[in-house]
């Protein structure tokens, strides 16, 4: 059972929801439910059926994409204030999704049904532009990634992904596996270039994190990766 204080929350995250009009509000409100994830459950696997369009309140979730090997490419991720581009050409195009996705943190979700994504994407002007929008920005987002994977260098990707993923702090709280996942390569690699970074003052590497501390070298590219 939904409380206000969930609608509530979902409506300040994605404000076009007050432009909604009286109608297409009450169905959202009444249609709408807010499962929560903790971190490592599973949102959606590979071929599943699309049932909702989900829309983040909090939290955090990984899309990404198993090899046959076992090795997991990392395609986005969705965080507060985000959805998911492939829940949006699953719902539009009716077929499965074709990659898996997980929380990496507690996670709350505004889930719509397909039912009421269709009525409102057919009636409301509000919705249909929010998420037309989203879903164009989302895709230019992936095709970076593709280009990136596609032609930047290991140490590139890695360098980004550290400064993407630092706190505040400059603290990145990953394994050097999951910074692998994240980057599309294997676990030695990663440590073998941590370790070089560390060597020369970039990073400092502890147990399941690593500190940045030359984040201009990292942002510039300055890597001795010899």
């Amino acid at each position: 059972m939904q409380s206000t204080h969930q609608v509530e929350r979902w409506i300040e995250r994605f404000p076009l929801i007050r432009n909604f009009n009286a109608g297409h509000l009450q169905i959202a409100r009444g249609t709408v439910h807010f499962p929560v994830l903790e971190a490592g459950a599973i949102a959606y696997e590979l071929q599943d059926t699309c049932a909702n369009y989900l829309m983040c309140i909090d939290g955090r979730t990984r899309v990404f994409r198993m090899s046959e090997g076992g090795r997991e490419m990392l395609i986005y991720k969705v965080g507060a204030g985000g959805t998911c581009v492939l829940t949006t050409q699953c719902l539009l195009s009716g077929g499965g999704f074709p990659a898996q996705s997980v929380a990496e943190a507690r996670t709350e979700l505004a889930a719509l049904p397909s039912d009421t994504f269709r009525q409102l994407m057919r009636e409301s002007d509000a919705f249909r532009s929010f998420v037309l929008d989203d879903y164009t920005k989302l895709l230019s987002g992936m095709f970076d990634l593709v280009e990136e994977i596609a032609f930047a260098p290991l140490e590139q990707r890695l360098a980004r992904r550290l400064l993407v993923e630092a706190d505040v702090a400059g603290i990145v709280w990953k394994t050097h596996q999951q910074l692998a996942s994240d980057v599309g390569s294997v676990r030695e690699v990663v440590s073998r270039l941590l370790g070089q970074w560390a060597d020369e003052g970039l990073v400092e590497v502890r147990r399941g994190q690593v500190q940045v501390i030359d984040r201009e070298s990292l942002a510039a590219g300055r890597l001795n990766t010899s």
